[in-house]
């Protein structure tokens, strides 16, 4: 069987052959590992296998070939007691910054490609991610990945650095909100890929299906603090040490108050934020988790840190009952605010709703900059306490909090 080479003249052409022969030679095949690959795909080799268990048979199964000129194929097998469920073939290319990915198919269980995903860089910061039918050619809609940052102008007002998978930037509504240097160029950066263009996504499972989430947190904030200057950071992902550079940065483009709805089970991947936070006045903002536990007993960071710069918040329905689903700490958990069903706006500019703690964090934010706008010259410490003596015993679980409820964030 002749396969195709990858040109880089047509890399998404050759990514679609290659995913086709790999799905009609290898998808029927009940196990990927342990074969001969170049004797189903010519010029193509296993580089690496894995196998997640589950019970007697495997649930997924991974396999990674090596192809012509540099390329890498990954297929991923799905099943349920031996039974194929999905299965997902993938192609990447050698770039500038490691392998590039480039196309990916998803099949269902009788090996039909059913959708998949391209990504088209149309230059330096210009890149697109196509959502595709199953011929792996028409293009259902196209979403951004990365783009330039918009014209505008900076209109003042207290700088706030949103901590998150990025932002939405090029959205109509962002553009006068961003914080801009003396060139009028906005002052956030990615600290994730390390450029410029903090963009939001999350690529951590897949480049091909990035989870969007810090344009929906942005929107709350924006709109309980209109006149917020924000201040976008993409957070390090592969390299949580980089955390307290991004703290470093924060302050030095003036940022009073930290935007953080996000964590970990690992205290150290932030020893360099508390370090960075440590030499700061800056008030951090953080969420407890939706995790359903006591962090007390059960740590998520930083929310669990006892520090005087953190401020730890969760979710409540309107009637100051805890979130379903949401984390709480008579010790680690400072405020519980209404965060359910709010409205938001994601990252292609669509209305929709969301709810939890990492919700409750723009909302705790929002209050700090009403109040850093009619007192400028407060200290951390003093937004912290500020803040804090707003709170109320809750009716239903006043004992599962710190300080206690607040339950119209927008009356104080």
């Amino acid at each position: 069987m002749a396969l195709p080479t990858l040109p880089a003249a047509d890399p998404l052409g050759a990514a679609r052959d290659w995913i086709a022969a790999a799905i009609t030679e290898l998808c029927p095949r009940p196990n990927l590992t342990g074969f001969d690959a170049e004797l189903a795909l010519p010029g193509a080799w296993v580089i690496d296998e894995e196998v997640l268990p589950n019970a007697s048979t495997p649930r997924r199964i991974r396999l990674r070939l090596a192809l012509p000129e540099g390329g890498v194929l990954t297929l991923t097998r799905f099943q349920l007691n031996g039974a194929l469920r999905q299965m997902r073939a993938a192609v990447f290319m050698p770039g500038p910054d490691g392998e590039r990915p480039v196309m990916q198919a998803i099949t269902d269980g009788a090996c039909t490609i059913r959708a998949g995903q391209a990504i088209r860089h149309e230059g330096p910061m210009e890149v697109r991610l196509d959502q595709l039918d199953g011929d792996l050619a028409s293009i259902r809609w196209t979403e951004t990945l990365q783009t330039d940052w918009p014209e505008g102008t900076d209109r003042g007002g207290v700088r706030v650095a949103l901590i998150d998978t990025g932002l939405a930037y090029d959205l109509p509504h962002y553009a006068d909100r961003l914080a801009r240097g003396p060139d009028g160029t906005p002052l956030g950066y990615d600290f994730w890929d390390q450029d410029p263009w903090p963009y939001d996504g999350d690529t951590s499972r897949s480049p091909f299906q990035p989870i969007r989430h810090g344009s929906a947190v942005a929107s709350v904030l924006v709109r309980e603090a209109p006149q917020v200057s924000l201040l976008p950071y993409r957070f390090p992902r592969p390299d949580m040490t980089r955390m307290g550079e991004l703290v470093d940065r924060a302050a030095r483009d003036g940022a009073r108050v930290l935007v953080m709805p996000l964590g970990s089970n690992r205290p150290d991947d932030w020893s360099r934020f508390l370090q960075a936070l440590d030499r700061h006045d800056i008030l951090a903002v953080v969420s407890a988790g939706n995790d359903g536990r006591d962090i007390d007993l059960e740590p998520i960071y930083p929310a669990a840190f006892d520090h005087p710069r953190i401020l730890t918040v969760t979710s409540s329905d309107g009637l100051g009952r805890l979130a379903n689903g949401s984390n709480w700490g008579t010790k680690s958990v400072d405020i519980m605010l209404p965060a359910e069903n709010l409205g938001v706006t994601d990252f292609r500019g669509a209305s929709g709703t969301a709810s939890g703690s990492s919700y409750a964090v723009p909302r705790l934010a929002a209050m700090a900059v009403r109040m850093l706008q009619n007192t400028p010259d407060m200290t951390a410490a003093d937004l912290k306490a500020q803040v804090i003596g707003l709170a109320v015993a809750s009716p239903y679980d006043r004992d599962k909090l710190a300080a206690g409820w607040i339950p119209n964030p927008l009356a104080e």
